[in-house]
This record gives C-alpha cells, structure tokens and sequence, in this order.
C-alpha cells in the first residue's frame, strides 16, 4: 500500500509533505527547491511506493487564478510525464500559508523558526494533505 504525497509549489521552494503507510497521518517531510523536486519525487518514489500525489492550487478567493496558477499548471503536466501510474489531482490550497503561520504559533514555534520559509511550505503541503485525507475520508 502506497503512501500520499503533497506538495505546496513555489517558484523558488517546494514544500512536501507525506502520508504513513496507513493513509492516516499526514506529517511534514522536506523542502526542495522547484528546479530539484521532480527528481527528488521520483527518487523518493522509488524508495516509498506513492498512490496518489495531491498538489495544493493557488486561486484568489474569488475562485479567480493567481499569478502561481499557470506555474502550478505546468508543473502538474511535468510530473504527470515523470510519474505515469501515480494519481496526481490538484486541490484548493487558499490560505494555507495564513494558516501554516497560525498552527506554527499554536506549536510554540520560536519567532526565528516562523519566519523562515521552508518551514511555512513544509506545514502549508501538510494542511494540503491533511485536508485531502480529511476530506476523502467523509
């Protein structure tokens, strides 16, 4: 049994979150810079058998794109050429960042660690992620 994977995509870093075996628990795994990630998914991919990959998508809250939405829409055709037999689907990713920033400060996370950047992208994929499983489960 595979596990999921999420990825809250950026132009410079990519934030990646991961499933346990189970489909249960969704738990930060790393950050990647953009021009790195395809091959660090299919490397990861050959170590740990991946279902399904969930891409966070960036729309305004008026359901309109943002300017990371063109972006994201090229790396999804991009991955989908690199990982034939891996689900990959796009999800509403809006305000994740506001709400990374909101549960890091919830965890007791010093200031110092809540402003770098990676770290926002780690807990952003990880919402995408819990979210998805949340809302698959229903």
């Amino acid at each position: 049994m595979g596990r999921v994977l999420a990825i809250d995509y950026g132009s410079k870093r990519v934030g990646l979150a991961v499933t346990d075996s189970m489909k249960i628990i969704a738990s930060p795994l790393t950050t990647v810079a953009s021009n790195e990630v395809i091959q660090f998914i299919k490397n990861y991919h050959e170590k740990e058998e991946l279902d399904k990959v969930v891409i966070g998508l960036a729309k305004n809250l008026d359901n309109t794109d943002t300017n990371s939405t063109k972006l994201i829409d090229n790396f999804v055709i991009a991955l989908k050429r690199s990982l034939q037999g891996v689900d990959i689907i796009t999800v509403d990713e809006r305000l994740t960042s506001k709400m990374a920033q909101r549960s890091m400060v919830d965890m007791g996370m010093k200031k110092s660690d809540r402003q770098k950047k990676e770290n926002i992208d780690k807990i952003s994929a990880t919402l995408i992620l819990q979210t998805y499983l949340d809302t698959t489960i229903s």
